[in-house]
């Protein structure tokens, strides 16, 4: 302990007195008196009351603002050197942003090679149905399904999904548009070509005047096989009818005005010529009669229920309101199975459910729309057979279009 003022005047005294010999001089300063607390106040050695002691209110809001000093001091916000502010530290150098590289995109038409509309500043992500909405703005008459839009003048459409910057053209990108014609949904299509042969069917089997005579107008036919076929006939259009608005799922929403009339004419007419014959008052049934009746319907009813597998496990394959194309493969189901040996099993059971129903009616016209169907359906199932082998490598070879093993 440091001595006081006190006890070194009493220490110089007695080394001058010859008591004791005299100190060394100190060269350390004098520590200051220490203070003390009593209650709140502080006291200094000499009696001396220095102050008082804080509240603790007062002492949280001593260490709140030393905390606020603390803090601006390590952000550079407290004074410096000799009171003096701090300087603020320099902002880091914003980085340049990335130019936007934009294309240009030209648009003649096919035929003419005349140019129809120029786009600037189209962003490189840009997909051809957002080009298509643009090219509509400038010409409204030409809505986008309406349009086809190609590289080459003579080669295929462009598909919707297609990005800009993916496609082989350099930053001015040339377009040819050819014109689809008027469009009309594949909904509306399909309901129209399958509602039609329903309803045809139903007036030759009740005999509505002015077909057979009028010694026949809504008589009924005596053989069974006659209502069976009705019975088998309606429910096949049904069937399409609900599918058409719960099950499928398309790829493209339209379709050209013109083909309705072309499929109307294809189903309608075959649907009036079948009826005409199997519901005549003429009509004979078939030759191996009941025999050859049920191994018909067992045919028809099986293909139907094959069709209709087939239908919801594509349906499965594809998401709502997507494009999306997968590898269709069996399922738990028996009558997808036949997924391992052809790509197309539901145009399979379709013609293998007009040939039950051929063999049920023994009549010439079903099988001729049997044959046209298979044909029809032949060059469908190549198509996509062919397209499933460009898209997936993996796609597994054994699979034929339509037929196993042969075609």
């Amino acid at each position: 302990m440091a001595a006081g003022p006190l006890e070194l005047h009493l220490q110089s005294a007695r080394a001058g007195a010859g008591f004791f010999p005299a100190p060394r001089q100190n060269l350390i300063a004098p520590a200051r008196p220490r203070a003390a607390r009593v209650g709140r106040s502080v006291v200094g050695a000499d009696g001396r009351q220095l102050g008082r002691w804080p509240r603790p209110a007062e002492r949280g809001g001593m260490d709140l603002s030393m905390s606020l000093v603390a803090r601006e001091a390590s952000q550079g916000l407290g004074p410096g050197v000799n009171g003096l502010p701090r300087p603020t530290p320099p902002k880091a150098a914003k980085k340049p942003k990335k130019a936007v590289l934009f294309f240009e995109v030209e648009i003649l038409d096919a035929k003419t090679r005349e140019k129809l509309c120029f786009l600037d500043k189209v962003e490189p992500q840009a997909t051809i149905a957002e080009i298509k909405n643009l090219f509509t703005k400038s010409h409204p008459q030409w809505y986008p399904a309406r349009q086809s839009l190609r590289l080459d003048p003579k080669g295929k459409s462009l598909k919707d999904e297609d990005v800009l910057q993916k496609l082989p053209v350099g930053t001015t990108a040339t377009l040819y548009f050819r014109d689809l014609g008027a469009q009309i949904s594949w909904v509306t299509v399909f309901l129209t070509e399958y509602a039609g042969p329903l309803f045809i069917y139903l007036l030759f089997y009740f005999r509505v005047p002015f077909i057979y005579g009028h010694r026949y107008d809504f008589t009924s036919s005596r053989h069974t096989v006659v209502h069976l076929a009705c019975i088998c006939h309606s429910f096949h259009y049904v069937k399409r009818l609900l599918e058409t608005l719960f099950v499928h799922r398309f790829s493209h929403g339209t379709m050209p005005l013109r083909n309705i009339f072309k499929n109307c004419t294809y189903y309608w007419g075959f649907a009036a010529w079948m009826a005409y014959y199997i519901n005549h008052p003429l009509y004979t049934p078939p030759t191996y009669g009941a025999q050859q009746v049920k191994l018909a319907l067992a045919i028809f009813v099986i293909c139907q229920l094959g069709n209709f597998s087939i239908h919801m496990a594509l349906r499965d394959l594809r998401p709502a309101g997507s494009k999306t194309r997968k590898i269709p493969y069996p399922t738990k189901n028996p009558f997808t199975w036949l997924f391992l040996l052809v790509s197309c099993p539901n145009y399979t059971y379709e013609v293998g459910s007009w040939i039950g129903f051929a063999i049920m009616t023994q009549c010439l016209p079903v099988a001729l729309f049997s044959l046209v169907g298979f044909t029809q359906m032949t060059i469908w199932a190549k198509g996509k057979h062919c397209s499933y082998l460009k898209e997936f490598r993996d796609y597994p070879p054994l699979r034929m279009p339509i037929i196993p093993f042969l075609l």
